[in-house]
């Protein structure tokens, strides 16, 4: 099984928290026999989220995040998953 982890949130990406859950995650995965393709820290932007689930869905078996759920208007993680999965459905048959 293939997975790949995003960690959400501008704030990463300022700098302003740093992301310890993605190592965290990384280090159970391999005994899960769980193979890590990548690690992305992605911002509260929902065509950048979009994207990310999109592609990573086409690679991978698994998609984990952390951050990027909660109870602000800019946490667009549920809002994103559902237009990649959309999107990839168009594609299909």
């Amino acid at each position: 099984m293939k997975a790949e982890i995003f960690s959400i949130g501008t704030e990463l990406l300022m700098g302003e928290l740093t992301d310890t859950n993605s190592t965290w995650l990384a280090a159970r995965l391999p005994a899960l026999g769980i193979e890590l393709q990548g690690v992305s820290i992605i911002g509260d932007s929902l065509t950048m989220l979009t994207a990310g689930f999109t592609r990573a869905l086409q690679r991978a078996d698994l998609v984990l995040t952390t951050g990027g759920l909660g109870p602000t208007q800019d946490d667009l993680t549920r809002e994103a998953i559902a237009a990649a999965l959309q999107e990839m459905g168009s594609h299909c048959g």
